[in-house]
């Protein structure tokens, strides 16, 4: 007889002592996890606050109706924002990351000054065809002047964007490639205020815009007017 077999029957392991590795726990297949419902929620809620935001502002923005365009309920919202004042935060730095993704990104990989500054314009262009993108335009009017978080938040964005076009534009000065004219600052805000005073315009339809914002910055800049591209479409 083993010495097993003297012992009786075995009891079960300890878990807090069984060193033995433990099978994986999967979820099961097209189960979604907690965390997976609660980002979708959260990027749904985003999308209709960025579309309530660029259409009524923020002093406007109603949070029950937010909601019900997301497919959710107030307590929902609730759920994931204390209230208005961090949703408005949370699309603005959405907005801001979808457009660095879409626009930025690629323009700041492009070495030549001013390839770089024609792809932002033709991509801005198009990434202001959708609906959610008149965020920052909007709250940037309403909350000029203003000692508030959200206008805080949207300093710091148009700052960052204002001095990368500015280096953009000293670079092409440098090289000769962009003529002298009006300081670097100065000019880098007329070119962003061009490009956006463009797709703000609700009778420039595509794909006129994408040429005509790409005409608008090489206008501000002193560069002679480049050959029409081909159709542009967003990402």
């Amino acid at each position: 007889m083993s010495a097993e077999a003297g012992r009786g029957p075995r009891q079960a392991e300890d878990p807090r002592t069984d060193r033995r590795p433990q099978p994986e726990r999967r979820t099961q297949p097209g189960r979604r996890t907690q965390a997976d419902r609660r980002a979708r929620t959260r990027s749904a809620l985003l999308e209709a606050a960025a579309r309530g935001l660029s259409r009524h502002g923020y002093a406007n923005l109603a949070l029950e109706r937010v909601a019900a365009e997301a497919g959710y309920t107030r307590g929902a919202l609730y759920h994931q924002f204390a209230g208005k004042e961090e949703l408005a935060l949370a699309v603005v730095r959405w907005v801001d990351e979808t457009w660095a993704a879409e626009v930025g990104d690629p323009a700041a990989a492009e070495a030549d000054p001013v390839a770089a500054l024609m792809l932002m314009a033709r991509g801005h262009a198009v990434y202001c065809r959708r609906d959610v993108a008149g965020v920052i335009r909007v709250l940037a009017i309403e909350f000029a002047g203003r000692d508030h978080p959200v206008a805080r938040e949207l300093g710091r964005i148009l700052g960052k964007l204002t001095g990368d076009v500015e280096r953009r534009i000293a670079e092409g000065r440098r090289s000769g490639a962009i003529p002298p004219g009006p300081p670097a600052a100065d000019t880098a805000r007329a070119c962003l205020g061009a490009m956006e005073g463009l797709v703000s315009h609700d009778g420039i339809v595509p794909p006129h815009d994408v040429e005509l914002a790409e005409r608008a910055v090489r206008g501000v800049l002193g560069l002679p007017p480049a050959e029409p591209h081909g159709p542009v479409t967003a990402r």
